[in-house]
């Protein structure tokens, strides 16, 4: 059978056959070598065929691409929902803060789940549980829009299943530059996913006459996404055969060869894996990057189709709405740009970091820093023109969104590469609930409170909802340049904590050799 990774030349094959004479711990880690549950697939027969890798990155794709649809199915169709349940700007925003609240919660639970337990069961429920609450939704009654809130945050804790434990399984299948590359697809179907959200909510309202039929488009394709995940996706951790240490980027201990008595390695417990990440500056930093991201993003995502419907009013390009369906072309035209400048911006990003990290090993976070940096002067210039040109409000909204794209693959690498392999699902967790927590959970709703607070004031009903989002949506610009300085902070510890990792790595399976070989030692006697 086929290794995981696919042979790319004769030095890695030259390199395989020197690691056969290595002991099982003294591989490298990391970004620029092979991880240890990879080495042990080239070295394992019997285990995942490169075809199936690939076929399974596939189907993950294809999940994570209807994550991202629910995910922002609601934003496309906000104006709609605004009008049917009759809620304000502020309660319009909680609809996300409901959403991101109850999936940052479960991001951790869901982290400890991962490295503990079957992951296809764990994403299979995930799936199941955001498919069928989402079908729910679409009968709730203009009467009962409490259920409608709850709703959106038991959506948002299925989609926390998928997005903590989805990315270790990619990285188990593959190592090095193929990770990179692997992940980079995977990441390009979130703003693909999201930019689809908008254009099917739109469309499908537009055509049916009533936003409920766009929640009952993506249960289907969850239906279909259950079956490909139990057929077609390995789980490497599962499918490692024993008696070869069995170790992933999920767990390390898993099928551990086994002692007379007692396990070889014992597995650490989440407080410790905790304290672990707390001590690792370019986590810590990379995820304060991430929340700016997240702060940005969330607001942007939830409330661009509503200031550029209302800019759309202000130069009476459209009529009011009066009756539903509302306009919602904008949520098309933002979908559209959404999903260009995410392809783009992923592919580009992934493939600078991949030639800039040849000459400088800081390359990563540096790249990240002027992503950050230079999204949020074109963000900043969106909102402020739209009162003279709709046309530069969309040319600069699809530089910003191009610029943040860049980051988009290159921070999951980040997160590989300085966390050690056993607790890497729980350090995805983590940035989850802390990107999100502090990021886009409250940014939507502090949007919509500020742009209540802020119409209140204005005369003309247009004009007020108008300039009311556009000075609501200046503190995103500012938040985005302090995620920039995150970056920066993260590439002054990046190559420290890179090679601790792999310290720490090779030194805790060279004990488990070592221990191995004593017990050896011991046993030659009595026999």
């Amino acid at each position: 059978m086929q290794n995981s990774v696919p042979e790319e030349s004769s030095g890695m094959n030259e390199f395989t056959g020197l690691q056969s004479q290595q002991p099982p711990g003294s591989q490298s880690y990391g970004a620029t070598a092979p991880t240890t549950s990879t080495s042990q697939f080239l070295q394992t027969p019997g285990n995942v065929s490169a075809k199936r890798s690939y076929l399974a990155v596939g189907v993950l794709c294809y999940i994570n691409l209807l994550n991202y649809m629910d995910w922002f199915i609601v934003s496309g169709v906000l104006v709609d929902i605004k009008k049917y349940f009759n809620i304000s700007d502020a309660s319009a925003g909680l609809l996300q803060t409901v959403f991101i609240f109850f999936f940052s919660l479960s991001a951790p639970f869901f982290g400890y789940l991962g490295d503990r337990y079957n992951r296809k069961v764990i994403l299979s429920v995930g799936i199941f549980l955001w498919s069928g609450v989402t079908l729910g939704s679409s009968f709730i009654t203009e009467s009962y829009s409490w259920i409608f809130f709850l709703s959106r945050g038991f959506v948002g804790i299925g989609t926390a299943s998928y997005s903590t434990i989805a990315p270790t399984i990619i990285a188990d299948l593959f190592e090095r530059d193929q990770r990179t590359c692997m992940l980079s697809v995977f990441y390009i179907f979130i703003p693909v996913g999201s930019g689809l959200g908008y254009v099917l909510a739109s469309s499908v309202t537009q055509a049916a006459g009533h936003w409920h039929w766009a929640f009952r488009i993506t249960p289907c394709m969850g239906v279909i996404a259950v079956a490909l995940l139990i057929l077609l996706v390995p789980d490497p951790t599962q499918d490692a055969p024993e008696g070869h240490g069995g170790q992933s980027i999920s767990h390390t201990t898993q099928g551990a060869d086994k002692k007379s008595g007692a396990e070889s390695t014992a597995s650490t417990t989440w407080c410790e894996d905790v304290k672990s990440l707390s001590k690792n500056r370019s986590f810590i930093w990379s995820s304060l990057g991430v929340t700016a991201m997240a702060f940005v993003t969330g607001a942007l995502g939830l409330w661009v189709p509503v200031f550029l419907s209302r800019a759309q009013l202000f130069h009476d390009l459209v009529p009011p709405c009066l009756q539903e369906p509302c306009d919602s072309s904008t949520s098309r035209i933002f979908g559209a740009i959404t999903i260009v400048t995410g392809i783009v911006g992923v592919i580009t990003g992934a493939g600078v970091a991949r030639r800039y990290k040849k000459i400088n090993t800081k390359a990563d976070p540096l790249i990240c820093a002027v992503g950050m940096f230079s999204s949020a002067p074109c963000l900043y210039l969106s909102i402020m023109l739209a009162e003279q040109s709709i046309l530069a409000t969309y040319i600069f909204i699809a530089l910003g969104e191009f610029f943040l794209a860049l980051n988009w693959a290159i921070v999951a690498d980040i997160l590989l590469y300085v966390v050690m392999p056993k607790c890497q699902s729980t350090a995805v967790a983590l940035q989850i609930f802390m990107s999100h927590l502090l990021g886009d959970a409250g940014s939507p709703y502090l949007t919509g409170i500020i742009s209540d607070a802020l119409q209140t004031r204005q005369n003309d009903s247009h004009l007020g909802a108008f300039r009311s989002l556009q000075y609501s949506f200046i503190l995103s610009a500012f938040i985005g340049v302090l995620g920039g300085g995150f970056f920066l902070l993260t590439a002054l510890h990046v190559e420290k904590d890179r090679e601790e990792a792999q310290q720490l790595c090779r030194g805790t399976e060279n004990k488990g050799y070592v221990s191995s070989e004593d017990e050896l030692q011991d046993e030659l006697p009595k026999a």
